[in-house]
């Protein structure tokens, strides 16, 4: 590298011989025809000098980079930010500098430098890349690839994607790794981005569009942020004549920690997969595929142990189906035109499972907000802690593992039957009940909680209303 005192002088001295020669130019060039000659070979000279001139300035710019900026301009490497020509070269050198840039002694996890938050600045450009954009093999933390848009070219590999953070070593190698502010066009090509076995990587103010595989691949590692982006295969708003042949994850999720939070998936044939434990999803709107086309909103597959929440979300023609589920939780969502929660039997587990506090809204067609599927002839037998409760319903069929119901009788038997609301066929657990008689005080005693059908006997007749409550949820009760 240049020393930087050695470019400063190199540049005044330049300036000082163009100062002269724009002084003889000035006093040696005449407006005769006869003398164009003499004034054309001065001003070739000064526009060869201003040419040298421009050179120096941009070692003197690149120099001051390398010893002290840590943001990496892409069109500075010679990357096309009309996205005309492929930049994937420009991109890539761009990249391999600004892992030369740790700071020295700094690390984050062991193995991975500390870069110092430097950064790969997109200029506000687009760029056509024909292969992924990978980090180096390296280690590497406290980097950012910010600021503009790839486009992926006719001849990208359709197993790929256009970012991904992928390592050989089965080791960490990424960590606080930032892609932001980023439109990314798979153009139909591959997927997006690919975290793979990263730690506490961020995406934020994403847009994906135009993917076949995966808008993004999250696998292995450990605490992805995704957040305020916007996913979809096709662009749209909905009621898309193409709605039924959507294909692709938007979130391909298979690890374990993560988050995804104010994202808007809004054309796949899945929003979010899920494979992996202690996982949270806040915010997500998704109205990719409808159920109606077999689409699915957030689809867990992890059973046995799925430790996820689902808080504040809303699922627009599409809902949630989740395999065996061993401590999920959804609250505080909002499912509309018929969407709902289907639970599929692969042992017939389920265990520690929640839904409370939601909003269903539907077309009075007698769809149910909770389902199961236990098409594989596997019943569901092992149930513990399930609770279906205080779900505000509108023009669908209310499920839940509570309930209450009241009867008037004039004799010695009454039956309250809560077949219609709960959730399960068979499995009253816990019955309350009181018996409000006019004028006189039976014996009366809980002969049967048979197919969720209450039945309480008294010895003699009497006029009496009987108020129940039932619990399917398998809670201890001491």
């Amino acid at each position: 590298m240049v020393p930087r005192y050695a470019i400063a002088m190199l540049v005044k001295l330049l300036m000082g011989l163009l100062y002269v020669t724009v002084i003889h130019v000035n006093q040696g060039e005449s407006s005769y025809p006869g003398e164009s000659t003499h004034y054309q070979d001065p001003v070739r000279r000064m526009a060869l000098m201003k040419a040298s001139l421009r050179t120096l300035r941009a070692v003197e710019v690149s120099g001051s980079q390398e010893s002290s900026s840590r943001v990496y301009h892409v069109t500075e490497y010679g990357a096309d930010s009309t996205g005309i020509s492929d930049s994937t070269e420009a991109l890539q050198q761009a990249i391999s500098d600004a892992f030369r840039s740790s700071v020295e002694g700094a690390h984050l996890m062991e193995g991975i430098a500390d870069f110092g938050g430097a950064q790969l600045h997109l200029d506000g450009g687009t760029y056509k890349i024909s292969r992924p954009l990978r980090l180096p093999d390296t280690g590497a933390g406290n980097f950012m690839i910010h600021g503009g848009s790839l486009l992926a070219s006719d001849d990208f590999p359709t197993d790929r994607h256009l970012i991904e953070l992928w390592s050989k070593s089965n080791s960490f190698m990424y960590e606080d790794i930032t892609l932001k502010d980023l439109m990314i066009n798979s153009n139909f090509r591959g997927g997006g981005i690919a975290i793979i076995n990263s730690l506490r990587t961020t995406i934020d103010n994403c847009y994906i569009s135009h993917f076949n595989s995966n808008g993004i691949l999250i696998h292995g590692g450990h605490e992805t942020f995704v957040r305020n982006s916007f996913i979809g295969q096709h662009i749209t708003v909905g009621r898309d004549h193409r709605e039924k042949y959507f294909s692709g994850i938007g979130i391909n999720m298979k690890g374990n920690d993560n988050a995804v939070t104010d994202v808007v998936i809004f054309s796949a044939s899945v929003g979010i997969m899920v494979q992996g434990q202690a996982n949270i999803f806040t915010g997500v709107h998704c109205y990719n595929k409808a159920t109606g086309w077999n689409g699915i909103g957030i689809h867990i597959q992890s059973p046995g142990l799925t430790q996820t929440r689902i808080l504040n979300c809303y699922f627009d023609f599409t809902g949630i189906v989740a395999e065996d589920p061993v401590q999920l939780h959804i609250s505080g969502s909002f499912f509309l035109g018929n969407a709902f929660v289907l639970i599929k039997s692969l042992k017939g587990v389920i265990s520690g499972l929640t839904i409370v506090d939601n909003m269903f809204s539907g077309d009075y067609t007698g769809v149910h907000i909770v389902q199961f599927d236990q098409s594989n002839g596997h019943y569901f037998t092992n149930i513990d802690q399930v609770v279906v409760d205080r779900n505000v319903v509108r023009g669908m069929i209310l499920k839940s593992t509570v309930a209450k119901g009241s009867i008037w009788s004039n004799g010695t038997k009454w039956s309250v039957d809560f077949s219609e609301v709960l959730l399960f066929p068979n499995l009253i657990q816990n019955v309350q009940y009181t018996m409000q008689a006019s004028s006189s005080f039976p014996n009366h005693i809980l002969r049967s909680v048979m197919h969720n059908r209450v039945t309480v006997e008294s010895d003699v007749p009497v006029s009496a209303t009987l108020h129940v409550y039932v619990d399917q949820s398998m809670l201890g009760y001491v």
